[in-house]
């Protein structure tokens, strides 16, 4: 997760070369640590020139385990909680991830469960291009209505083709120019 929230508005090359710092700085990311940083050691975090200095995504890094622990005590993980979520509702997937989670909002939830092997579409923008011009929608989706109509499209597409959703959303982006 931290990984795809830093990446977020930034040359993901740059922070590929900050990993190890990201690592080290954040204790390997064991869950129980990050969870219980203190608002001191997130200040001090945002000194650490390990790691890229944005204040609110550090804060993330906190926020998002204890999300992760909670998903561990429901769930048995974030691992069996996120396979178990139902395939054609991966739009509910996003919403949940941008409610309990911190910063996953946007693309970065669609791209930490690619990152991760969920099979998601993207809304990139030559997909939504794609789903504008098959009239899915008529302009990029940002409400229910819009990203309910894009859902079924998917499930619909995914159903005729047999593709996978990380697919078929590669295939519309293509498909445009």
């Amino acid at each position: 997760m931290t990984k795809c929230v830093f990446r977020s508005g930034f040359v993901w090359q740059i922070i590929e070369n900050k990993w190890p710092g990201f690592e080290a700085a954040f204790g390997e990311f064991d869950t129980a640590a990050c969870a219980m940083l203190s608002d001191e050691d997130l200040e001090r975090l945002a000194e650490d020139v390990r790691i890229v200095r944005n204040a609110k995504k550090i804060a993330s890094v906190r926020a998002n385990a204890v999300f992760v622990r909670e998903l561990k005590q429901s769930h048995g993980g974030c691992g069996p909680y996120l396979a178990q979520w139902p395939q054609d509702d991966i739009v509910g997937l996003w919403d949940e991830l941008k409610r309990r989670g911190d910063r996953l909002g946007g693309n970065t939830g669609p791209f930490f469960l690619r990152f991760v092997g969920k099979d998601t579409f993207m809304l990139s923008g030559g997909v939504v291009k794609a789903l504008i011009r098959q009239k899915v929608i008529d302009k990029a989706p940002s409400g229910r209505k819009a990203l309910a109509a894009v859902q079924d499209a998917f499930n619909t597409w995914r159903s005729e083709s047999g593709r996978s959703l990380a697919e078929i959303s590669r295939t519309l982006s293509c498909s445009v120019g």
